[in-house]
């Protein structure tokens, strides 16, 4: 099977490298908020799906829960184990393929690891692996962008430098899709990566959880969890529980 676009960004250094500015400060402001939301219980069970080198999960731990992280990165999972004691611990796992049954009492997917995939069905298949993973009163969180506010103030064009490296960035929207070419070139190599993250709205979200037996309890537009505005707000966070 054909290696798809997040297989090799997601497992290349150079993602970790542009992305660098990424500070748990800001991780952990999220996980603060959403845990006076929420009010996990001493101990409570979390995923941390599509957890990345594993910030938040790390910082979840902190705060007494224990927490497992998994993602299709096998570097950021290896990464990642370098954290893990007794309450957390670190998988290399496709979001979509069912690991856990009736296992966890809230699952985490944070800072739009989803919307990846070519099909709906793909993306319906995913919600339905993490509702089955949930206990029967169990909580999952979706954190997206909002794709309003991000197709409404697209910089096409943009150059960052970072350690050294010059990226050269275009992003634009085609297929329903918010979509980021990275050209660089380092040590007398020449790279190009792509990032091709669905346009979904919050209809779109209302259909697929509706298909895969999950229902909206809240929406937030922002990590201090204010109201969700369409226009406004830089974040969709969903808090959904089984239907």
């Amino acid at each position: 099977m054909q290696r798809k676009w997040f297989q090799y960004w997601f497992n290349s250094p150079y993602y970790h490298i542009l992305y660098s500015q990424r500070n748990d400060e800001e991780a952990e402001f999220l996980i603060d908020n959403l845990s006076e939301y929420l009010k996990p219980a001493p101990h409570a069970r979390i995923l941390d799906i599509a957890c990345g080198r594993g910030r938040h999960a790390v910082y979840l731990n902190k705060k007494g829960y224990d927490v497992t992280g998994i993602d299709l990165s096998e570097q950021s999972i290896k990464y990642a184990r370098q954290f893990e004691q007794r309450h957390l611990h670190f998988f290399v796992h496709d979001m979509r393929k069912l690991s856990f049954i009736n296992y966890f009492d809230f699952s985490f997917n944070l800072f739009t690891s989803f919307g990846y995939f070519e099909t709906e069905k793909e993306h319906v298949n995913a919600l339905k692996a993490f509702r089955k993973g949930l206990k029967a009163d169990g909580v999952l969180v979706l954190d997206y962008f909002n794709s309003n506010k991000i197709q409404k103030n697209l910089t096409k064009q943009e150059i960052k430098t970072v350690d050294g490296i010059e990226f050269h960035i275009s992003k634009f929207v085609s297929e329903g899709k918010i979509i980021k070419h990275i050209n660089f070139e380092h040590r007398n190599k020449v790279h190009a990566f792509e990032e091709r993250v669905q346009a979904f709205q919050l209809a779109d979200f209302e259909r697929m959880f509706n298909n895969s037996g999950l229902q909206i309890a809240q929406t937030f537009g922002s990590y201090a969890l204010e109201p969700y505005d369409e226009i406004k707000s830089d974040r969709l966070i969903l808090v959904c529980k089984k239907a």
